[in-house]
């Protein structure tokens, strides 16, 4: 995801600051991702290193694509740094991240799908689950979601999908089919060859109680320049909102999408 992001961002005209944080044992280390060289920063400098390139660029925002267990982690050095901030990692615990951010008043964009189009996809779903309560009273749910094999967690969109669905009167147990083995992904999802290391294969499979009825939803992608291209579109957004000083600070990619200024 970092090369993804950096790839759209350099294609967007915003200036790519050279670092980076990584565990202890690739500190120092350098990387040429596109042209730009990062360089790399363990645990122990990354407070010193944030502040010291925020007080230099004063209108830095950071993409965080991590590890679900690092969400809070990261999100408290945001904060107390004070530097505004897009994540895109799924995971950690949310209820603490909204409440840290929230009290220290930084900036920021949060949101575990960055993908515009899957967002609109699930703004839908949360219009529908609205206005149409109890719609599938009755019917039954099976989830299959894959993922590259070093996705850790569940997914966050398939687990928003669900919400909505929930509400819509599905009956539903909470065992989402997950997939991260590549023969599987190949044979079974139809996940292309290439890219077995970054894909996002969805499949809702909606059945009435007599099984006469069914529904499929569904929503693949392929390779991470969805993700990257809305990442690049929330960096804007947040520099507008920044610039405005806006009284809201805390946003997610729905906000994103109904400015109406993406790319």
């Amino acid at each position: 995801m970092g090369s993804s992001v950096i790839l759209a961002a350099n294609s967007a005209g915003l200036q790519i600051l050279p670092k980076s944080f990584g565990p202890e044992k690739e500190a120092g280390n350098t990387v040429e991702v596109f042209g730009n060289e990062i360089k790399i920063h363990g645990p122990s400098e990354r407070e010193s290193v944030l502040a010291s390139l925020y007080d230099e660029y004063p209108s830095m925002i950071v993409v965080d694509y991590t590890v679900p267990d690092l969400v809070n982690d990261n999100a408290d050095l945001y904060c107390r740094v004070g530097v505004p901030f897009v994540m895109g990692t799924t995971g950690g615990d949310r209820d603490i991240l909204y409440k840290t951010v929230d009290a220290s008043k930084v900036y920021a964009v949060i949101s575990p799908q960055m993908g515009k189009q899957v967002v609109a996809f699930l703004a839908a779903m949360e219009i529908m689950a609205e206005q149409f309560p109890g719609a599938f009273s009755g019917y039954s749910l099976h989830v299959k979601e894959s993922h590259q094999a070093g996705k850790l967690d569940t997914s966050g969109t398939a687990k928003a999908v669900i919400s909505c669905f929930k509400k819509l009167g599905v009956s539903f147990d909470d065992q989402i089919e997950m997939i991260r083995d590549p023969k599987e992904q190949v044979e079974l999802v139809g996940v292309p060859e290439e890219y077995l290391s970054g894909h996002a294969f969805h499949l809702y499979y909606l059945s009435s109680p007599d099984k006469t009825v069914s529904f499929e939803f569904q929503h693949n992608v392929c390779g991470r320049s969805i993700y990257a291209e809305g990442t690049v579109d929330a960096v804007l957004f947040l520099a507008k909102k920044i610039q405005s000083k806006a009284d809201k600070r805390i946003y997610n990619m729905i906000d994103v999408l109904r400015e109406g200024n993406m790319r």
